[in-house]
C-alpha cells in the first residue's frame, strides 16, 4: 500500500479552502472590511462588459458584494498543480505532486508568517508530509481613504473631467507601493489611465487615444492645484 502523493495535497488544499473559494485558516482571514472602505466601494460595478468573464456569485467570502471580495478581501488560490504526467498518463501511483499557489492580501495580513502559518496548519491537520516554500512575497499597502490628499485628488479631477471619480482604497495587483507608503511614509495615489478592454499584459495590450488624451488631462489637472497652496493639503512645517 502506497500513499498518493496527488491525494495527500488534495487534502491539504481542501482544509484550506472550501468548495466555495473561502479561506478557512483564521489567520489567513481579514478581520472585517473597514467601514470606510465598504462605503467607497458600495455601488461600484465589478465585470458587465463584452469581454469580461461571467462573474460567479457563489464564489468566495459569503457576505461581501463582488467588488469587495476582489479590493477588499483575501483570497487563496491555485496557480498550476500537477502529479504524474497529465498528458500520458500510466497505470501507476504517482511518485510526486506540486501545487503553485498564491495569497492576495490586504493590509494587516501577517505575510511575513505566512510559511509558519501553512505549517502549523497542515501539522494540526495531520499532513506533516507535505512540504512548504514561499518563493516570492511583497508587503500589501493602502492609504487610509480619509487621508486628505484621497479627496484632493478627487476633486480634482472631477474638476478636469467633469466626471464622477471612483476610489479604490487598494489595487488589487502586486506593486512595490509600501516603498512609498511604509518606508517613506508617504500616503499614495494610483491613478490608471486604462480601460476594462486594453489586453493588459497580453500581445495586444494597447491604450486609446481618448484614454490618453483624458490621461493627460487628468495628471495636468493634478500637477496645476498641486501649485494651489490655498487648496492642496500640504503639512505645516513647525
Amino acid at each position: 500500500v502506497l500513499v498518493n502523493p496527488a491525494t495527500v495535497l488534495a487534502q491539504a488544499w481542501a482544509s484550506m479552502v472550501d468548495r466555495h473559494g473561502r479561506i478557512r485558516v483564521p489567520a489567513l482571514r481579514p478581520a472585517q472590511v473597514p467601514a470606510d472602505v465598504r462605503d467607497v466601494l458600495a455601488g461600484l460595478p465589478v465585470g458587465g462588459a463584452p469581454d469580461d468573464p461571467t462573474l460567479d456569485p457563489d464564489w468566495g467570502e459569503p457576505g461581501l458584494t463582488p467588488i469587495e471580495r476582489l479590493v477588499a478581501w483575501n483570497t487563496l488560490e491555485i496557480l498550476a498543480m500537477e502529479s504524474g504526467s497529465p498528458a500520458r498518463p500510466i497505470n501507476a501511483i504517482p511518485s510526486s505532486a506540486v501545487m503553485h499557489a498564491q495569497l492576495r492580501f490586504v493590509v494587516g495580513t501577517p505575510w511575513r508568517d505566512l510559511a509558519s502559518i501553512v505549517r502549523a496548519h497542515l501539522d494540526a491537520e495531520g499532513l506533516q508530509q507535505v512540504e512548504v516554500e514561499v518563493v516570492a512575497s511583497a508587503a500589501a499597502s493602502r492609504t487610509p481613504v480619509s487621508d486628505p490628499w484621497v479627496d484632493w485628488a478627487a476633486q480634482s479631477m472631477a474638476r478636469s473631467t467633469g466626471k464622477s471619480i471612483a476610489i479604490l482604497p487598494n489595487l488589487a495587483g502586486t506593486l512595490p507601493n509600501d516603498v512609498f507608503s511604509d518606508i517613506l511614509g508617504l500616503p499614495t495615489l494610483w491613478v490608471p489611465h486604462s480601460y476594462p478592454a486594453c489586453a493588459q499584459h497580453a500581445p495586444n495590450e494597447h491604450l486609446l487615444v481618448d484614454v490618453a488624451r483624458e490621461g493627460l488631462q487628468i495628471m495636468g489637472g493634478l500637477f496645476w492645484d498641486l501649485g494651489n497652496t490655498d487648496t492642496a493639503p500640504w503639512p505645516t512645517r513647525a
